[in-house]
């Protein structure tokens, strides 16, 4: 605890008085320790060092910033440390897009007659499934909104396999008429 008091001490002498040999204790103590925690979190060497050494400059001009009330001596160097790492790998990152990435790209615009279309069909299968038998409508609805199979209807309704296979195949059979006879919906 009180080699803590000291090394924050020294910090508030680099701010008062910018004495040299506070900071140059400062630097032999925590350079070293700072570049390793920074190649431990991921950076290569050259990096580290880097980062180390800029965390030393902002040490020297800003101490003033230091609060020995708020946090200990390390944790105040050791959490500027490692915001300039994260700094420097959303530079990183920012750099690498490649700006005709297709994902990057706006959205096409939808074609209007398309989509007035695909509207005008779901609207006509939906009356077209509401005018199927009940029966007919269940299973239907348990194949395409549950996503069960045939043997899993049979399961869960009780009825046949080939019953649940033969009211299916009826059902798209209607579905299909209906769809065809309305003028307004182009089938393709």
């Amino acid at each position: 605890m009180e080699q803590l008091k000291y090394y924050s001490d020294l910090i508030v002498k680099v701010a008062n008085e910018k004495d040299k040999t506070a900071f140059a204790e400062l630097f032999d103590h925590f350079a070293p320790r700072l570049k390793g925690y920074l190649m431990q979190q991921g950076a290569d060497g050259g990096a580290a060092e880097e980062i180390a050494q800029e965390v030393m400059v902002t040490l020297w001009r800003k101490a003033d910033l230091f609060d020995p009330a708020k946090s200990s001596a390390s944790t105040w160097l050791y959490r500027i440390a490692r915001n300039r790492r994260i700094d420097r790998l959303r530079r990183k990152k920012t750099a690498e897009l490649n700006p005709e990435e297709p994902s990057l790209q706006p959205a096409s615009v939808p074609d209007v007659a398309v989509e007035m279309d695909a509207r005008l069909r779901d609207q006509r299968v939906r009356i077209a499934l509401a005018a199927l038998p009940d029966e007919q409508a269940e299973v239907i609805k348990l194949a395409f909104f549950t996503g069960l199979s045939h043997s899993e209807i049979s399961d869960e309704t009780g009825l046949p396999l080939g019953t649940v296979k033969s009211r299916i195949r009826l059902a798209f059979a209607r579905l299909r008429q209906a769809i065809e006879a309305d003028d307004a919906v182009d089938v393709d």
